[in-house]
């Protein structure tokens, strides 16, 4: 037993330690927000299980249809002077709530891009569910080390074509402050291993290596996570380096479907992530995002993901053939009203423009902090087991 008060401690965006209470709560009060349907024999296999969109749908499908299934992340355990991530935390409560549904669900911590990791888990999946009905890839990476030529893809956020500059919000002492941060332009060679990191090479493989064993269940479906944005955030995100990443996992998509496979990929809207909150201007128009509209929770999404996924709903797809669940983001009066609030957001006034209070208790919350019913005061267990097969 290891049990002591863990305060927020970190530069910027970045914790050093999480909180086991805390994550055990925000999974317990994900759940709480699902409407829960008939349960039938369905199974899912999620690729980044334990935080942001992966997390959501692996909660919703579970809480929602009963799912059963094997979730992959790859996450710190605790040490004797940090916490394990904020990841860890979650999943071993999934695992809990899963077994309290009665469903069966297994986790597996280790690299998604090897090829011993997936070799493991089709084992677990033949072994334990059979095949599986739906895979979902929602893995964000700053890295790859391609198992076939050993070979290792850094990722790049940069732009494409020239250099840009943008307004991002930042803090000081908790306080919001207004920057302007400049992007460099990628080099080819810096896009060409973004695209190798967050590109759909891995969810091919992971289809590729499904069917060699005979495991994809008929009426098979399968979505990787997505997102495209605003136009404000357009030149950093969907016009650059990351950009071209996206558009290759919407191009892998296009070639599994070829191949007889239901591949798409769904663009989900804004919300606040790990990733996302690492992203220069992607913090200052989430902020306006919510004073203005506010936003569909990953939950939210994930539910109405779940619904088309198993037929209770049908397809909401673009002309491209992507799910959009993004819809509510995109609409002309909500960029309107956030592109006044941006062009008007000085460093005095940012705290009137921007919900930036809420901002930063949600990038807290990623770490198990500001999360309502939890005494921070108090000792709280560190040493939380990996979960074992629920």
């Amino acid at each position: 037993m290891s049990e002591r008060v863990i305060k927020p401690v970190g530069r910027g965006f970045l914790f050093l330690d999480s909180h086991p209470a805390g994550c055990a709560r925000i999974v317990r009060d994900m759940a709480a927000a699902v409407e829960q349907r008939t349960p039938g024999r369905r199974t899912a296999l999620v690729i980044g299980s334990s935080s942001g969109y992966g997390l959501a749908t692996t909660i919703a499908g579970l809480a929602r249809y009963g799912v059963d299934g094997i979730g992959v992340s790859f996450e710190k355990a605790p040490t004797a002077r940090r916490t394990a991530t904020a990841g860890w935390y979650r999943t071993a409560e999934t695992a809990a709530l899963a077994e309290e549904l009665g469903r069966s669900w297994s986790f597996v911590n280790a690299d998604a891009f090897s090829d011993d990791t997936k070799n493991d888990v089709l084992d677990r999946v033949a072994a334990e569910l059979g095949g599986i009905d739906h895979l979902i890839y929602s893995v964000a990476a700053p890295r790859r080390v391609d198992p076939r030529n050993g070979e290792t893809y850094q990722s790049a956020l940069k732009t494409i074509g020239a250099p840009y500059s943008t307004k991002s919000l930042a803090y000081e002492d908790g306080e919001p402050v207004l920057q302007e941060v400049g992007i460099d332009v990628a080099t080819d060679d810096e896009l060409a291993q973004t695209v190798k990191v967050m590109g759909g090479e891995d969810w091919a493989r992971w289809i590729t290596a499904l069917q060699e064993r005979d495991l994809l269940k008929s009426g098979f479906n399968t979505v990787a996570l997505t997102y495209i944005g605003s136009e404000l955030t357009g030149p950093i995100y969907r016009q650059g380096s990351i950009g071209a990443a996206k558009a290759d996992l919407e191009q892998t998509a296009l070639n599994l479907a070829k191949d007889g496979v239901t591949a798409m990929t769904s663009v989900n809207g804004a919300a606040v992530t790990q990733a996302s909150s690492a992203i220069p201007g992607i913090g200052l128009y989430v902020s306006i995002l919510h004073k203005v509209h506010g936003l569909q929770t990953p939950v939210q999404q994930s539910i109405s993901l779940w619904d088309q996924l198993t037929g209770e709903a049908p397809l909401d797809l673009d002309d491209e053939g992507r799910i959009r669940l993004d819809r509510w983001e995109l609409a002309d009066d909500v960029q309107s009203a956030i592109r006044t609030q941006w062009e008007s957001a000085t460093t005095t006034n940012i705290a009137e423009v921007a919900d930036t209070k809420w901002f930063l208790a949600e990038v807290r919350r990623l770490y198990g902090f500001d999360v309502p019913g939890v005494n921070y005061e108090a000792e709280t267990e560190v040493d939380v087991e990996w979960p074992t097969k629920a």
